[in-house]
């Protein structure tokens, strides 16, 4: 049954990540750009534990000059969700960003404009030792290696950088 192992990784996943609620629409952002040229982001969306690729979306970054990883990341999360607001659409439940407590910190600060915390939960997966960055925590939670949760988190990740680093390349070959 398909429907229940899904439910299982959600209540791992809320679990695991320390969360108030399973999270059954998740998006996940990564950056992407050469020595600071032609720097884009991705964002992916999982519904049920499941690519929602309908929902994907691609941002060309607009007001960060140079290779600036955590002005970008701070730049789309807030392009996002203000967008998100203006439109009514349903919030997720879980907001994953592709790197350590900088890109973290810098999606906050884009949330708490916003007034989004506390509203969505928000963590940094780093990729080295996939430790899991939460707000508010000074240390990473690892969880297991073994974990479906962290491989669907793992999965996420993946299929951002993917997205991202497929888009980066079509703005290259255009110029």
């Amino acid at each position: 049954d398909p429907e229940r192992h899904v439910n299982r990784i959600m209540a791992q996943m809320k679990k695991d990540l320390r969360l108030s609620e399973e999270p059954k629409h998740i998006e996940c952002f990564d950056n992407s750009n050469i020595q600071g040229t032609n720097p884009v982001a991705a964002c992916v969306v999982f519904k049920d534990g499941k690519p929602s690729k309908k929902d994907y979306r691609h941002f060309n970054i607009k007001t960060v000059v140079g290779p600036d990883d955590f002005a970008s990341m701070q730049e789309v999360v807030f392009r996002r969700y203000k967008r998100m607001l203006e439109e009514n659409q349903p919030l997720p439940q879980l907001i994953i960003i592709d790197g350590g407590k900088g890109q973290l910190s810098s999606a906050l600060k884009s949330i708490d404009e916003l007034g989004l915390r506390g509203k969505i939960a928000i963590i940094g997966i780093a990729k080295r030792l996939e430790e899991i960055y939460v707000v508010g925590d000074e240390f990473p939670i690892m969880v297991s290696k073994k974990s479906e949760a962290l491989k669907v988190l793992q999965h996420m990740r993946d299929e951002a950088h993917r997205f991202g680093i497929t888009f980066h390349r079509d703005q290259r070959s255009k110029q």
